[in-house]
Order: C-alpha cells, then structure tokens, then sequence
C-alpha cells in the first residue's frame, strides 16, 4: 500500500527482525542503536558456528573498549526451527544456549542450520557477548507454532540474558 502507514512515517526502514523489536518490544521508542546485520540464509556466506562465536567475542571487546559508562544491550531476533516445525531441534538449542554450550551448537549437523533454522545462529554472537559479564538465561517462553497438520511452522524461542 502507498503512501507508507503512519507507523513507518519518519521512520527508517529495517528488517522484519529490528522492526519486531523496535515495534512489539520497545514501542516504538528506540534508544540509539547500532544494528548488524548477520547473513545466515544466503550461501556462500552463511557463517559457521565457530565464526559466530568469534564474532561475538569480537563484539564484546568492541564493547568493553568503548569508551563510554552507557549500558549495551545485545539483541538477536530470529526463530529457531522453520517451516517444518521441530521441537526436538528447538529445545536442544534452547538447552545449549542455556549452558553456554558452544561445543553442543557446533555439534548440530550443519543441515540443521539450513534455510530459516539458521537463524538460530544469531544467537550465538549474543552467548559468546554475554558469556564473560556471568550472565544466566532466562527462558521467557518458547513456543511450537504449527500451521498445519503436515506440522509446517516454526519454533518461537523467547529468552533473556542477565547477571
């Protein structure tokens, strides 16, 4: 529809993944911020989960050298399974991103991590963020969000790292 709706008026267009965040969570009332983007989907990039780990490691001591007494908040937004709904898959993610289990997420067959299941990865860089501040996870919900009887959908994971 043109011209834009009035919540897009003004506003930079981002993502479905920011603007998820922006809307639903902040309501509409975003700090500054610094977003990344992280191509898990589209090959040839796709990057591996060690790669993820470094990056976030990478990301935490860009934090840590900045100089500046601000608080960071690290966000990733992205589902767990897609489009074939597997909750088994989805609750060994959960459980590794709970134990800060970088061996286990390396373990997942890399098929795993293929089409919309690899957002799953935007995870980690967060893990490997928060991991050294002694932050535990908090599952806030997860849910299996089926559309059909055929079990397409996608696992909806919803947590939060604190110390």
């Amino acid at each position: 529809v043109w011209p834009p709706n009035v919540w897009m008026k003004n506003r930079p267009i981002v993502p479905h993944a920011f603007s998820f965040i922006y809307h639903q969570l902040m309501g509409d009332d975003v700090p500054p911020n610094v977003p990344i983007f992280m191509n898990t989907f589209y090959p040839p990039t796709q990057p591996s989960v060690s790669r993820s780990i470094a990056f976030g490691r990478a990301l935490a001591r860009a934090i840590e050298a900045w100089d500046s007494d601000k608080r960071v908040a690290v966000i990733a937004s992205g589902g767990l399974s897609h489009f074939v709904c597997d909750e088994a898959l989805d609750r060994r993610f959960i459980e590794c991103f709970r134990n800060f289990d970088f061996d286990g997420l390396a373990a997942i067959d890399e098929r795993s991590y293929q089409s919309g299941n690899s957002e799953a990865k935007l995870f980690i860089p967060v893990l490997a963020a928060v991991q050294p501040q002694g932050f535990s996870m908090d599952l806030v919900d997860y849910v299996p969000c089926y559309r059909t009887e055929a079990g397409t959908g996608e696992g909806m994971g919803f947590m939060s790292w604190s110390a």
